[in-house]
């Protein structure tokens, strides 16, 4: 009885392995290889889901491939552009396996059926086609790359352009990548870096034309002053004409209206000097002020009795401490 037990256990362990070793599972996002003696052909490429029966190895063998999208990030590279400029350029690439039967035969190599063997290879391929690739940004401007505005950018283009080369037959100088059973879906550029001398030249001549605009708007400026500077002179030259023309005019009219008034007071140079002292007192003590002068001071003299008495008789008392000789004489003077 337990040798029948032990020979049951042996006959399922052996059918287990001769199981696993004649069976494969499938998964949606897969495609399997099956090899016959390491050799495949058309039949041999398994897309279908499910679980798989073959030979067991080393009659038949499979290559399983993952079939998503993978991520494959290039190093950093100079390079130049059409205007002979260094930048340094890191650029990415997303790729999958199209064609299973085509990238086993094309990476299988010494690594048999070792998909993660495959996988380092052709990235390494890929990897090489992209720098290669790279070398169309030397079709292109520093300023074409990097616009203003982010719309006058040509960096999409560029990147456009990567992936058709890389794409593009061996005939055109392109990476061919579809004879490695892949097909590359994007390619990006994730890092642009100016190196050190680039740097400092650009903004060397970011600084010299921050100063010719500097410059032309100063001069701009400039030229605007002196042209508000000179419509502001001339129009002060013609309001200061204008007011000199009036004020000629104004002085001239009272010239001729007061000259009947200078005329008499030319006759009766007393009265007038009267009519000016009382100017005087009319300005200086109707305010309310208390002042005290002299009375042979010129203007007061008026206020002497002699000069009240001769007021109450209705002659013009003498000016200036001016006696009535004086006042003849002066009188006789001004008299044509």
């Amino acid at each position: 009885m337990r040798t029948m037990w032990i020979v049951l256990i042996s006959a399922v362990i052996v059918g287990g392995f001769l199981l696993y070793m004649s069976s494969f599972t499938v998964r949606f996002t897969e495609a399997a290889v099956v090899t016959t003696f390491g050799q495949a052909s058309a039949g041999s490429v398994v897309t279908e889901p499910g679980l798989r029966f073959k030979w067991p190895t080393p009659i038949q063998s499979t290559t399983v491939y993952d079939t998503r999208a993978r991520f494959l990030q290039a190093k950093s590279e100079t390079q130049q552009t059409g205007d002979d400029r260094q930048i340094i350029v890191e650029a990415f690439m997303t790729w999958r396996v199209k064609d299973p039967l085509v990238f086993y035969q094309r990476f299988r190599g010494s690594a048999g059926s070792n998909s993660k063997e495959h996988y380092n290879t052709a990235q390494a391929t890929l990897t090489q086609n992209l720098r290669s690739a790279l070398s169309e940004i030397s079709k292109y401007r520093m300023s074409e790359l990097f616009a203003a505005d982010a719309a006058g950018s040509k960096m999409g283009q560029l990147e456009a352009d990567i992936l058709a080369r890389v794409n593009a037959p061996a005939s055109q100088g392109g990476g061919n990548v579809s004879q490695y059973g892949v097909e590359v879906l994007t390619i990006g550029i994730n890092s642009v870096v100016l190196p050190q001398d680039t740097t400092r030249e650009i903004f060397t001549r970011m600084s010299e034309s921050r100063k010719r605009l500097a410059s032309k708007a100063e001069s701009e400026g400039n030229a605007l002053a002196t042209a508000i500077r000179s419509e502001a002179e001339a129009s002060a030259k013609r309001i200061r004409e204008f007011a000199k023309f009036r004020a000629d005019q104004i002085r001239n009219r009272g010239d001729v209206e007061a000259a009947p008034f200078l005329t008499a007071l030319n006759e009766e140079p007393a009265l007038a000097a009267f009519l000016k002292n009382l100017e005087l007192l009319k300005d200086g003590l109707g305010r309310r002020s208390t002042l005290v002068f002299p009375i042979t001071m010129d203007g007061l003299s008026i206020l002497t009795p002699e000069a009240m008495e001769k007021a109450r008789r209705g002659e013009l008392p003498s000016v200036g401490g001016m006696g009535e000789a004086g006042a003849a004489e002066t009188r006789k003077e001004t008299r044509p």
